[in-house]
């Protein structure tokens, strides 16, 4: 066996090889199977199946940037071309950042609002619609940047549109502010731990032949220059204000940069005045300091990522990137590579001295690598971290990923639990990289998140991890709060500044907007200090209602996202905490779904009928009871139907009530979506074996009528309107 072919065996096995002991040979590391780049992607159901049956038409985005926030609707139009009806589940990227506010679900004229619920509750109302026969949509979230719509009922012929809306922070760096809408989901690699990857795709139209249209207007309040660099897209500028057009498919995330006249940074307040509280948000942009400095002694340690998914020009991009990097090293710097997919490799057991020699080791090593295979992230993150390190040598990794993975959440702890005296900073590669994992490794690991889509751009990147690496660094940061009460602060506390890009912190305050928020930090050899007086923001307070989502998503990012943080006071969990800020603040997380459900028609009922909306008859023509729970208990109440003494009365009946031993019984009319319709507190004494109950006129649809007491639900019977 050739030392080449020793090498390619430790791969494929998983382990570990010094090249050291290679040196002038030709060595091509690779590793096991290619694991293609796949666009969005459907799982449909149908009773009849002859070839595609269901597409989704188009996603139509609407973004509009004012000041420092992006307000984006999304709307995603299905069609179902089939004989019979279909159920389908359509997975698709979101933003990272993005905070899903609302939600609604059009068919023909008829809007449905959806509502939020925690996800267990979401799950039971649109499988009780989906089994009634009612065209129902869930919306949950399967990571912060990838969702899933889940889609009941739709009818041959019919057309479906779903609308979401979201808001985002644009935070520059280097005076440059960037839109990223995402259009991929890329496959993520698992260890078989998790059940979710793009796997079934079956009878649907290719999503390639789709459209995607993006309309962006970006509001600046003073003039800019705006580039797409994903797409061929030119700028109408009309005063301070510019917009552009895109028509194509998905395939690569859509990227704006602009930049504010003469590299301007937005810094200062934005506040909230809400009818329960206030929120604000702290944009500042430290002072540069003009001091000598020259940066320590570092040791790099860099894990480049060789998996199959980064076949083509990836690789070429990150082979580009890691050379720059390695080539520009300075003589007192120490360094070493860390290759990974299926297995790992390493260039030396023990970091080598940036010299001539050692440097073009590292550029032939690099030159030769091939992509293919799994991508094992954790054990090379793993084999990086137990490297020893050299003694007063500061620590960098720097992790060059497309990040196609599912282990965010155990890198991110990975990271954590080694921080010590260590910086991480992220690189993520290609069109489409998960930018979930590459935010998140540099946040957890205090450095900065880096993405390059080309040559050019890693070269481009390159530069400016130097320029933040040679730089002094903003240190020993705090915030103080004088004359104003200001509460629920995030961040706790603020990691060392890299970046040339302002410092965000988000918090509520109390009333009257008075006093001043004051930043402090140290660089090298020198302080800086900086404040800003709330008088001076509370125009136009009443418009800025995208804060309190920022907060709420922002502190939900820190528990669900990263990991950080959780009110021990509270006695909450952190998924309970996560589950009430979803629930208070209608977003979508890890725990709350939006669901919405169109009770006005039967799917399944009124094929080739026109529903009609708000029913006109009787309460009903027929009222029958769909009872799809296991009631173990005694029956309390039974259904009847309509009452004979007219329109929008329910006749029921109930059983011996004596057991409560309570006052009152609570009755309550809910339908599918959850929305209250009717309901009446009655004395006990008062109820009759027979009652109609006046609750209206109600659409065709499935409702919930309930009973309860202060000790809690008695008992709950399903009818549909027909």
């Amino acid at each position: 066996m050739t030392k080449c072919q020793h090498l390619r065996t430790k791969l494929w096995k998983g382990f570990v090889f010094a090249i050291l002991s290679i040196v002038g040979l030709s060595t091509s590391i690779i590793a096991q199977d290619e694991y293609g780049t796949e666009c969005p992607y459907f799982n449909v159901t149908a009773e009849q199946s002859n070839g595609p049956q269901f597409s989704l038409l188009s996603t139509d985005v609407h973004a509009t940037v004012s000041g420092v926030i992006a307000n984006v609707t999304i709307e995603q139009t299905y069609y179902n071309a089939g004989a019979s009806e279909v159920d389908a589940t359509y997975v698709f990227p979101m933003s990272s950042q993005a905070a899903v506010y609302a939600m609604e679900m059009i068919i023909g004229d008829r809007v449905v609002e959806a509502v939020i619920k925690s996800n267990t509750e979401a799950q039971e109302i649109y499988e009780a619609a989906n089994d009634a026969g009612l065209t129902a949509s869930l919306l949950e979230q399967q990571r912060p940047n990838v969702f899933q719509m889940s889609l009941a009922n739709i009818a041959s012929g019919d057309s479906i549109s779903v609308r979401m809306k979201y808001t985002e922070l644009l935070v520059p760096t280097s005076g440059v502010y960037q839109f990223v809408f995402p259009s991929v989901v890329g496959p993520r690699f698992t260890t078989g731990s998790e059940d979710w990857v793009p796997l079934a795709i079956q009878q649907f139209v290719p999503l390639t032949e789709t459209e995607l249209n993006v309309n962006l207007r970006i509001n600046a309040g003073m003039p800019f220059v705006a580039e797409c660099t994903s797409h061929e897209a030119d700028f109408d500028y009309v005063s301070l204000s510019g917009v552009t057009e895109v028509n194509t498919n998905p395939g690569a995330d859509f990227i704006v940069n602009y930049t504010l006249d003469d590299n301007q940074i937005e810094t200062g307040l934005l506040l909230y005045e809400g009818d329960e509280e206030n929120f604000f948000l702290a944009m500042i942009q430290p002072p540069k300091p003009e001091v000598d400095y020259e940066s320590p002694p570092r040791e790099y340690t860099f894990v480049l990522d060789i998996s199959g998914s980064m076949n083509g020009y990836p690789i070429e991009t990150a082979k580009e990137l890691l050379s720059d990097l390695v080539a520009n090293l300075k003589t007192y710097d120490r360094f070493n590579v860390v290759f990974f997919a299926g297995g790992s490799a390493v260039l030396s057991e023990t970091s080598l001295y940036a010299n001539p020699d050692n440097i073009q080791l590292a550029l032939e090593m690099i030159d030769d690598v091939n992509s293919g295979g799994s991508t094992y992230l954790l054990p090379a993150l793993q084999t990086a971290l137990d490297m020893e390190g050299t003694e007063d040598y500061s620590r960098t990794f720097v992790i060059i990923t497309d990040g196609q993975v599912t282990v965010e959440r155990a890198a991110y702890e990975l990271i954590r639990e080694n921080l010590n005296e260590a910086n991480f900073f992220a690189f993520g590669i290609g069109n489409s990289p998960n930018r979930y994992i590459i935010e998140g490794i540099a946040y957890i690991g205090q450095g900065e998140p880096f993405f390059a889509s080309s040559i050019t751009e890693a070269q481009e990147q390159a530069q400016l991890f130097r320029s933040y690496i040679e730089r002094p660094a903003l240190t020993n940061i705090a915030t103080y709060f004088d004359a104003i009460d200001a509460y629920d602060i995030e961040p706790i506390s603020i990691p060392d500044v890299f970046a040339e890009r302002p410092i965000i912190i988000y918090g509520k305050y109390n009333q009257p907007a008075t006093g001043n928020l004051t930043l402090t930090g140290d660089y090298h050899q020198g302080s800086i200090s900086t404040s800003f007086d709330f008088e001076d923001y509370t125009d136009n307070a009443h418009q800025n209602e995208a804060l309190r989502y920022l907060w709420a998503r922002q502190k939900i990012k820190l528990l669900s996202d990263y990991g950080i943080g959780g009110d021990e006071a509270s006695g909450l969990s952190i998924e309970e905490e996560i589950t009430q800020l979803g629930l208070q603040y209608s977003l979508v997380t890890a725990y709350t779904s939006f669901v919405a459900v169109d009770s006005s028609a039967l799917a399944a009922a009124n094929e080739g009928q026109d529903p009609g909306g708000v029913y006109e008859g009787d309460l009903n023509s027929s009222v029958s009871v769909v009872d799809l729970q296991d009631d173990s208990g005694p029956e309390i109440l039974q259904i009847l139907g309509r009452g004979p003494s007219g329109n929008g009365v329910l006749r029921i009946k109930l059983y011996d009530l004596s057991p409560t031993n309570e006052e009152q019984i609570q009755f309550e009319v809910r339908d599918m979506s959850g929305r209250l319709v009717w309901q009446s507190l009655l004395e006990t004494e008062d109820l009759q074996e027979i009652m109609e109950l006046p609750v209206g006129i109600l659409a065709h649809g499935v409702y919930l009528i309930s009973l309860s007491s202060s000790d809690g639900l008695l008992e709950t019977k399903r009818f549909v309107v027909e």
